[in-house]
């Protein structure tokens, strides 16, 4: 749903051959309006919980590996906005997407004579400036970022590149209504939505021009209907 649902609908407008949805919800109607959209491409559905061991994610990578070969690019996009669960946000959010990272390197590594591949996370602007109301979720996008950027200097090692796209507030049903860290402020998603937002599908536009750039190492901010390449300032560096 979201701007997932909408980010497939503008993927399927492109030249592709397959599209592979891993989600923890069944949802057949959407399957169904992807698949009519572009009856060119195969569009498969597999039942999926980031929060499970990374054993349980390669296996499901095994299945779909050993059907389609190759896949080229990966796109993290499970996330959650509620700061009363703080152990699920951080699984969600950031472990999740760590594990679904790893595991698939067992298949892309160069190193392990992998092909290579992309790897496109989803951030949010929140990682750059937290909404300071829900610490737990911007932490996790700052999590995002970092380790992000991390796996692209990485890529001359393992032939996998990685970019974040980060949206600024969206209007999904994720930002309608959600709980502020000890209920420091219980008006949080109200406040939030008096503020300029931007619909799904401007964001879902600017998030596959993201994906056909290509650029590792970028930090793409989609905010407001823009595409940005956000320049990271360094204040240290491990000299490593």
């Amino acid at each position: 749903g979201g701007i997932g649902l909408d980010t497939s609908k503008e993927l399927l407008k492109r030249d592709m051959k397959n599209l592979v949805i891993l989600d923890r919800i069944k949802n057949p109607a959407a399957i169904a309006e992807l698949k009519a959209l572009n009856p060119k491409v195969c569009v498969t559905f597999y039942p999926y919980d980031v929060t499970v061991p990374i054993a349980e994610t390669t296996k499901l990578l095994k299945t779909i590996f050993a059907q389609l070969k190759t896949i080229d690019v990966l796109i993290n996009g499970a996330g959650i906005l509620d700061d009363h669960q703080i152990e699920r946000t951080i699984a969600v959010n950031y472990t999740g997407l760590v594990n679904t990272t790893t595991a698939i390197m067992e298949f892309w590594d160069k190193r392990k004579c992998g092909p290579g591949g992309i790897i496109c996370n989803i951030g949010s602007v929140t990682g750059f400036n937290a909404i300071y109301q829900v610490p737990v979720y911007s932490g996790t996008k700052a999590a995002v970022v970092n380790f992000t950027s991390s796996l692209a200097k990485l890529a001359p090692i393992t032939g996998v590149t990685a970019y974040t796209v980060n949206p600024g507030i969206t209007r999904t049903t994720l930002v309608q209504k959600f709980n502020s860290w000890l209920d420091v402020e219980p008006q949080v998603a109200k406040k939030l939505l008096a503020h300029p937002t931007q619909p799904p599908l401007a964001c879902a536009e600017n998030f596959v021009k993201a994906i056909e750039l290509n650029q590792n190492g970028a930090l793409w901010k989609l905010d407001l209907g823009t595409l940005e390449a956000i320049k990271w300032c360094k204040h240290w560096d491990s000299g490593i």
